[in-house]
């Protein structure tokens, strides 16, 4: 496994070492002493996460205020255009955003500490998207931010409009929204 560093220093893509042969590939999607030596930390993943989607199916930007999360994502079918935008408040990237493609052939993971929001779009017909996260999910204290912010300025890869729920339709600009200190 390796870690290759993104503009925001804390989130980083790894890409896992794949033997492949004409019988196909094995790889370690997840090896925790690994893991902390390419980040630094120790994690306690507790809640594994899995979602299918469609073609310009956008989800997020989500966070959560309390019980912040740190993701390890990838996706095992098809392709993403996935996002993470600084939130903490005091952080000399604050606002600052990282764009990634992510997809079953590249077999990229992308590792996302507490403090960011997170979303991504799908752009293949349909996408599996799987996740590892440090804490629970707790709906009570989940945020959006919108994912056409003019200031934090994401081009996402997309003709049109992204297929939103309702929700993310409702999503805080990042100059209202909640950050952490």
């Amino acid at each position: 496994m390796k870690a290759i560093h993104t503009t925001i220093p804390d989130v980083l893509i790894i890409e896992p070492n794949v033997f492949g042969d004409e019988r196909g590939f094995f790889f370690e999607s997840f090896n925790r002493r690994q893991f902390a030596k390419l980040t630094g930390r120790e994690v306690d993943f507790v809640q594994d996460n899995h979602s299918r989607s469609a073609k310009n199916v956008l989800r997020g930007l989500h966070y959560q205020i309390q019980q912040a999360q740190g993701k390890l994502v990838r996706v095992v079918q098809g392709e993403v255009f996935d996002v993470v935008v600084d939130i903490r408040k005091f952080s000399p990237t604050f606002g600052q955003h990282v764009g990634v493609k992510l997809s079953a052939d590249n077999k990229r993971m992308l590792w996302i500490p507490e403090g960011f929001a997170h979303g991504f779009l799908v752009l293949s017909d349909t996408a599996e998207f799987l996740y590892k996260t440090t804490d629970y999910w707790a709906p009570e204290f989940e945020r959006s931010l919108a994912w056409n912010d003019p200031d934090i300025g994401i081009q996402w890869p997309i003709q049109g409009a992204p297929t939103l729920s309702a929700k993310d339709q409702q999503a805080s600009p990042l100059a209202k929204a909640e950050h952490f200190a």
